[in-house]
């Protein structure tokens, strides 16, 4: 446009000028070609710039939904390579097979767990995309997460219902699907009914595990070896005590010891048969393409552009983000010293190839890629970013011990944050980069050890080993004490009885000594010694205005009297909650801040801030919690031990089956993380004192 116009105006003073003067001619159509010229070069010069920001890879991303649409028009079923120890890719033939079960098209979509993605909305999308009525089902893991029905007549949400509720957690993907196609193809009317009545069944007690641990299996071959040797060497014993003095019956010697070996064979029979389990998992043991197949693929991106963004996860760097990390990855490689950095941001899961070591993860992505540089691996599901330098110049020690905590692990507003902030975070990642010294010599990643076997770690042990030759040794033993300690161990039970109440611990050292599962007699011992305490501290009327509160709100949960405290009835609940008390009533007496008590542990004393802690070691599951110092500081610098910090009670309607304190009870404890104010309102509500 800017060219004709141009051309117009020169036209113009051509025809002003008329033909007399030939050097002015001259002059003006010279002038017109330069403004021509230029005015054409200009948006070339733009379309190449615009060009050189698509090759970064700033353009034309698919988003996720229409990523996954392509797979499932290729194949109903998408089976991600993310999940090859839990659900291996070649396992979508069996999803098929299962599929035409239903009588209804069925798309089946296997992703890794995302809690930050809305499973109902992310199907409707992937429809929208591809464009084909029929019933979509979402797996997260093993479990079936959401199934949705798009222009077919299928009960998705009771064969849903059926199948969380009818099935252990440890079923499998695969029984989960069979069961969910069975409710679907019984129609509409009996998958409601039978919807209601596993819930009805199922409401407060799961079904029993399907599969065991290793460590059951150890327990299983240690019992095994006790009664393989103390059954009949108590069957000898006891017959030759019983013989003792009395005169010999021919054949009696060789009737008991026959029935001693029929006991041991017996024995080992049977545990052959009650312990008949040889797996740990509902997982198929993977193939090598299986296990192999991600890192491939990230590989694969890497080569194209140095930022690979995993297609099956929520996106978390917008495109002004992306084309800011290439600007900064461009730059540190032109730099002296500096080189390529490769980012993959894929989640980093026990299920994976890696087992979620990023390390190894980033070793192979290395040895696929072929090419030396800075290798970052960030985790767009739990923010985590992960730096390991492969054969560039800097310093390795910087690298390993010196990225801020800010970066790698983020703080509260990362935590907060849907994207973790990882475009901040990863832009101030290539800043450390850019300070980081540089060396005379290439700095490499030791080898890091190879990931766990897949099919290793889901085989049991052999019922005749590991802790089956103790148990021999053990039944032996086991069968001499039943002939001659029996009584002398019940004198000694009796003589231990009572023990003297403790001196209540400083608060200093709380929160290394205060045990994560208590027992009752434990609470017992230390809500007495704790509420006579308080109770024997006030000395003047001064007290009484500043632990008055607590005192009373601790004897109202005894109806007025310490000493129910030692006796059976009192929950362990109660009897934290009267240790809180006391102890912040003691605190208040002393004149020391008592208005938190740690939310991880009420049992480590009073907590100074709040912070934002991981309260689940099986998903990103965070509550904002007061915290005492130790509990502050193994949050920031290892969040994930937090879960194994927090304080464990017994529920009353799960036997022996404990959880954490604020999801055992309703009663006044769950108001610990709301502070010592609003736990004697609490009491006082629960009591129906104003």
């Amino acid at each position: 446009m800017r060219a004709v116009t141009a051309n117009y105006a020169c036209a113009a003073g051509i025809r002003a000028t008329g033909g007399s003067r030939s050097r002015v001619l001259g002059l003006l159509l010279t002038l017109c070609a330069l403004t021509a010229l230029f005015a054409t070069a200009t948006p070339a010069v733009a379309a190449n710039t615009a060009d050189t920001a698509d090759t970064a890879g700033t353009a034309d991303t698919p988003t996720r939904a229409a990523y996954l649409a392509d797979r499932l028009r290729a194949n109903p079923v998408h089976v991600s390579d993310q999940l090859p120890r839990e659900v291996p890719r070649s396992s979508a033939p069996d999803f098929a097979r299962i599929a035409k079960k239903t009588g209804v098209p069925t798309y089946v979509l296997v992703l890794p767990l995302q809690t930050s993605a809305d499973a109902r909305q992310l199907l409707g999308a992937v429809h929208d995309r591809l464009g084909r009525d029929g019933l979509y089902v979402l797996f997260e893991g093993p479990d079936i997460t959401e199934a949705r029905a798009f222009g077919v007549d299928a009960p998705a949400d009771a064969a849903v219902t059926v199948t969380q509720y009818e099935l252990p957690y440890d079923a499998g993907a695969l029984l989960s699907f069979e069961r969910f196609a069975d409710v679907i193809a019984q129609g509409g009317e009996k998958a409601t009914a039978r919807a209601e009545a596993a819930r009805e069944k199922y409401q407060d007690d799961e079904p029993a595990e399907m599969y065991i641990g290793p460590s059951d299996r150890q327990n299983q071959s240690f019992i095994t070896g006790i009664l393989l040797t103390g059954v009949p060497l108590s069957i000898l014993l006891l017959a030759a005590y019983a013989r003792r003095g009395r005169p010999r019956k021919p054949g009696l010697r060789r009737f008991v010891w026959g029935g001693a070996v029929l006991s041991a064979a017996a024995a080992a029979l049977t545990a052959t048969v009650v312990f008949d389990q040889t797996r740990s998992s509902a997982a198929q043991p993977p193939t090598p393409a299986d296990l192999s197949a991600r890192v491939e693929r990230v590989a694969a991106g890497l080569k194209q552009d140095p930022v690979y963004a995993d297609p099956e996860s929520p996106r978390v760097l917008d495109a002004r983000q992306l084309d800011r990390l290439h600007e900064r990855i461009r730059d540190f490689r032109r730099s002296d010293g500096g080189g390529p950095v490769y980012v993959s941001l894929v989640p980093q899961t026990p299920e994976s190839e890696s087992a979620g070591d990023s390390g190894l993860f980033a070793a192979a992505v290395h040895a696929k890629v072929g090419g030396d540089g800075v290798y970052v691996v960030a985790d767009p599901a739990d923010g985590t970013i992960d730096v390991y330098n492969h054969g560039l110049r800097l310093d390795g020690n910087r690298l390993s011990f010196d990225v801020p905590d800010s970066v790698t692990l983020g703080d509260s507003r990362a935590d907060e944050a849907d994207d973790h902030l990882l475009g901040e975070r990863l832009d101030a990642l290539m800043t450390f980069l850019d300070d980081t010294p540089r060396t005379d010599r290439p700095w490499s990643e030791p080898a890091p050890p190879a990931a766990p076997s897949a099919t290793r770690e889901t085989a049991l042990p052999a019922l005749f080993s590991t802790d089956f030759w103790p148990g021999l040794l053990v039944g032996a033993f086991a069968a001499l004490l039943l002939s001659s300690l029996v009584a002398g161990a019940t004198g000694i039970v009796r003589g231990l009885r009572r023990r003297r109440s403790p001196v209540p611990e400083p608060s200093g050292s709380l929160p290394l000594t205060a045990p994560t599962e208590p027992s009752v007699s434990y609470l017992r011992r230390t809500a007495y010694a704790e509420l006579t305490a308080l109770a024997n501290g006030f000395n003047d009327p001064d007290d009484r205005d500043r632990a008055w509160d607590h005192l009373d709100a601790a004897l109202l949960l005894v109806d007025g009297d310490p000493g129910r405290v030692r006796q059976p009835g009192t929950d362990a609940a109660t009897l934290v909650a009267v240790i809180v008390l006391a102890r912040a009533g003691r605190a208040a007496l002393a004149g020391e801040p008592a208005d938190l008590c740690c939310g991880v542990n009420p049992l480590h004393g009073p907590a100074a801030r709040r912070h934002h802690v991981r309260v689940s070691a099986e998903a990103n599951s965070r509550r904002l919690l007061p915290v005492c110092p130790l509990c502050g500081d193994t949050a920031v610098a290892a969040p994930g031990d937090i879960p194994g910090r927090l304080l464990k009670l017994p529920d009353p309607s799960l036997g022996n089956t404990r959880l954490p304190y604020y999801d055992v009870t309703d009663g006044p404890l769950t108001a610990v993380p709301q502070g010592i104010a609003r736990l004697i309102d609490k009491v006082r509500e629960t009591a129906g004192v104003h």
